[in-house]
């Protein structure tokens, strides 16, 4: 009777985290298909952007401006890497893959600092030599233009003043549903050749040199946009790393769920066999019994 017990305690807990992992996977599915969606919304409004700023550059030529500035040789150089994890757990290797990325490129850049977006990456980083230069948690929630802004405005604004020379962005770009992988993405100081093939890697079009006029400047123009194509760009980024998440622990609460099926099915076999055990040594008793009984 002992042993049926802790199997009956032992399919229980599992049965309740078999609930548990199939409704993560549900939610995981739901939140998968809005952020898809809202990337796809937003996209073409961020790319008209992408577009005009080539323009600019094409038609002005040698613009000077403080975004396509280059590194001095006589001055110590610093690179500020964005690294976007998750707030919660239960993705598989989902933020592994980011952390694994995210030190090898730390390897090939010079004095570098982390700005990191998500709780679990600021756990794993406040333990590390690196150094955390900000982080950013927004609490599993859906990403928004306001909290891309919020990242936008300072990234910018320390740029601007100096405090690194270059910035480069880490996320999970979602290729497929099985397919996953960490990307990394130069944002400042700007090229227009990787604009250029940006577009023609994403947008499906190659730009030609057109001449616009622009008012009251093209620097001026050009300044104003350059704050809402980086906020694009880290909205895409988060966006796509949220997707990324969600289908990550997806895969990892199915494959869970699997798990414990199995589990399951394997200690109902035990379960059954002790109990037709049990069923069979009472049934021996009752005969033996009734046998001494007849004898006397």
């Amino acid at each position: 009777m002992a042993n049926l017990r802790d199997v009956r305690l032992r399919m229980r807990a599992i049965e309740q985290t078999l609930q548990v992992t199939k409704a993560m996977n549900l939610i995981s599915t739901a939140k998968l298909r809005k952020g898809r969606r809202m990337h796809e919304d937003t996209e073409p409004y961020f790319k008209r952007i992408q577009k005009s700023m080539f323009d600019i550059i094409s038609c002005a030529g040698n613009m000077q401006s403080a975004f396509f500035r280059k590194n001095d040789p006589s001055k110590p150089s610093r690179t500020a890497i964005i690294v976007i994890t998750s707030d919660k757990g239960l993705a598989g290797g989902y933020n592994a893959n980011i952390f694994r990325h995210v030190n090898e490129l730390c390897t090939r850049v010079q004095n570098p600092v982390l700005v990191l977006i998500g709780a679990i990456g600021y756990r794993y980083y406040v333990h590390s030599p690196h150094v955390i230069l900000e982080n950013f948690s927004f609490r599993s929630q859906m990403p928004t233009l306001e909290h891309a802004g919020e990242i936008t405005d300072y990234i910018i604004s320390q740029f601007l003043w100096g405090m690194f020379n270059e910035i480069h962005i880490v996320y999970t770009h979602m290729f497929s549903a099985i397919k996953l992988q960490p990307t990394e993405r130069q944002i400042m100081p700007l090229h227009t050749e990787k604009i250029q093939q940006e577009l023609s890697e994403f947008g499906g079009e190659k730009r030609v040199e057109l001449k616009f006029e622009f008012m009251p400047s093209a620097e001026a123009v050009f300044d104003a946009l350059v704050p809402l194509y980086t906020k694009g760009l880290i909205y895409g980024s988060m966006v796509e790393a949220y997707a990324s998440e969600q289908s990550a622990r997806m895969a990892a609460m199915d494959e869970a769920s699997k798990s414990a099926e199995d589990m399951l099915a394997s200690l109902r076999i035990s379960y059954n066999r002790v109990r037709q055990a049990g069923i069979t040594q009472e049934m021996s008793e009752i005969v033996g019994g009734s046998a001494a009984l007849a004898d006397r």
